[in-house]
């Protein structure tokens, strides 16, 4: 399975958050599965580090990139794909972080990994 990861679910992932249930941990650590962090996510977890309303044990820069690689998750770039998927989603959901990463999930047939009701309202596979 092809997994990309809502920027809340990596979060929970890295710093072992109990949040996260056995099942997404199971399929986070399978190595058949293939895990992806949106650059969107990246971008989104820099912003609120920068704005203090998140706070990392090191700088973000440093801080996901590191985390990234050590726990084996590949970067997804936004290509111009992902933008025409964007341009055709339904507008149910305002927040541009989680549109553009349900839009690279269609793009790329990647099952999203999210707990958001509000992403879950979206036609794209979930885990």
């Amino acid at each position: 399975m092809k997994i990309l990861l809502d920027t809340h679910i990596f979060l929970w992932f890295i710093s072992k958050d109990k949040s996260l249930s056995n099942e997404f941990k199971q399929n986070l650590r399978d190595q058949q599965n293939e895990v992806y962090l949106s650059v969107a996510s990246v971008w989104e977890i820099t912003i609120k580090y920068q704005l203090g309303k998140l706070p990392l044990p090191d700088k973000a820069e440093i801080y996901i990139p590191t985390q990234r690689k050590r726990h084996q998750i590949d970067s997804l770039i936004i290509d111009e794909g992902s933008i025409k998927q964007l341009a055709e989603l339904p507008r149910q959901h305002r927040d541009p972080f989680d549109r553009i990463i349900i839009a690279q999930a269609l793009q790329h047939d990647l099952t999203l990994a999210t707990v958001d009701k509000k992403v879950r309202r979206y036609p794209v596979n979930l885990l």
